[in-house]
């Protein structure tokens, strides 16, 4: 499928699959939606300690880049996994601007490293940050209570359905710690039900820029 790197509202870019009229990241600013859902609403939760975070569509690695930037400023010890099926390309990732519009020149290293490192295996990027990448599909997830907090940042219901289901949410329910948290941008009412049919505690939350809502969903 056609791919080309995009510029969203808030200057940062991301990538556009054009035969699903589908993004990485939201129209409405990349850096922005990121910021909003995943660690206002998800990783601001939690400071002074240790966590372990699943990333639920490694993509571009934004999400990744800006959690091991704000956990240092959170006193956080991440070990971060992030899962992938279809990994982005290094010449993709070279495109992307998000050091520059995050002014994170000192990062910009690292962003490389994290995508040029092998998957499957753990890199500490940083005394504070530990990474693994794994490539494998979302249902394959076999951890369970392994991990304090789920960034859920699969593509669209519209364009894959088949990652909003109960069964997705069930692994998903069964990878968290108790208390633990999943974020996502999505609000759609198929996918609180979803949510509420394996167990999870569901918040309607304020959405991101161009969105009215997004979910937060708790393991009780």
């Amino acid at each position: 499928m056609e791919r080309k790197i995009i510029t969203t509202s808030d200057g940062s870019t991301t990538i556009q699959i054009v035969d699903w009229n589908e993004q990485y990241h939201s129209i409405h600013g990349a850096i922005q939606e990121a910021y909003h859902v995943f660690i206002k609403m998800g990783l601001s939760l939690y400071k002074d300690r240790d966590v372990s975070i699943l990333e639920i569509g490694f993509g571009t690695g934004l999400n990744a880049l800006i959690t091991c930037i704000e956990a240092q400023k959170i006193n956080l010890n991440v070990k971060y996994t992030g899962i992938e099926a279809y990994p982005v390309s290094l010449l993709e990732i070279k495109q992307l601007n998000y050091i520059e519009q995050l002014k994170a020149q000192t990062y910009e290293d690292l962003f490389l490293k994290m995508h040029a490192s092998d998957w499957e295996k753990p890199i500490k990027l940083s005394p504070t940050f530990e990474l693994i990448k794994e490539q494998k599909d979302f249902m394959h997830i076999k951890n369970e209570g392994a991990y304090d907090l789920i960034y859920f940042d699969a593509f669209g219901a519209r364009v894959q359905p088949e990652l909003w289901t109960e069964d997705i949410f069930k692994i998903m329910y069964a990878a968290l710690n108790k208390n633990g948290v999943l974020v996502t941008y999505a609000a759609k009412g198929s996918v609180r039900r979803a949510m509420l049919a394996v167990g999870f505690t569901v918040e309607r939350l304020e959405g991101p820029p161009g969105k009215r809502e997004m979910l937060r969903a708790t393991k009780k």
